[in-house]
């Protein structure tokens, strides 16, 4: 049997959870750092994905709670991409990625998490950010704290 020791978890795992829809919930909270919210469009914002792939992936998410991307008002859709393509220029100037994997999972069958609320990841990748231990143990290792890649970004915005 494969054992990880991951103590800090437990703050998580104790903690009241809410019901709702984090993506819903946390731009409503007044404390943008501590939600990891980077930026507020008028109609999207973008936030730190609390499981990151990989250190600087961000999601861009609209306020309004819509499953699907036709159902996205124009407005809504423009300000969304330009704030992608924003987030893509504040990663390359801040961590120098190789590359990067941009995407929506639309729906439970496309693997979403979040199926009802609709959001695009934006995940920088490296040459060999994909190294034995995923391959091997399927554990993947992060290399920085959130709260430090939010402070690294934080400005960039």
């Amino acid at each position: 049997m494969e054992r990880m020791w991951a103590p800090w978890r437990m703050q998580f795992i104790r903690m009241k959870k809410s019901k709702g829809c984090f993506l819903c919930d946390n731009p409503d909270k007044d404390d943008d750092v501590q939600n990891y919210i980077l930026y507020r469009g008028s109609k999207n914002f973008v936030i730190l994905n609390s499981y990151p792939y990989n250190p600087g992936h961000l999601m861009v998410a609209p306020y309004r709670h819509v499953a699907s991307l036709e159902d996205l008002t124009e407005e809504e859709r423009n300000e969304h991409f330009e704030i992608v393509n924003r987030c893509v220029k504040a990663l390359r100037e801040e961590v120098s990625p190789e590359g990067f994997n941009i995407g929506m999972n639309l729906g439970k069958a496309s693997g979403a998490g979040i199926a009802d609320h609709i959001h695009t990841h934006i995940v920088p990748r490296w040459q060999g950010d994909t190294n034995f231990i995923p391959v091997l143990t399927d554990v993947k290792v992060i290399p920085e704290a959130l709260a430090e890649t939010y402070e690294r970004l934080k400005d960039k915005f």
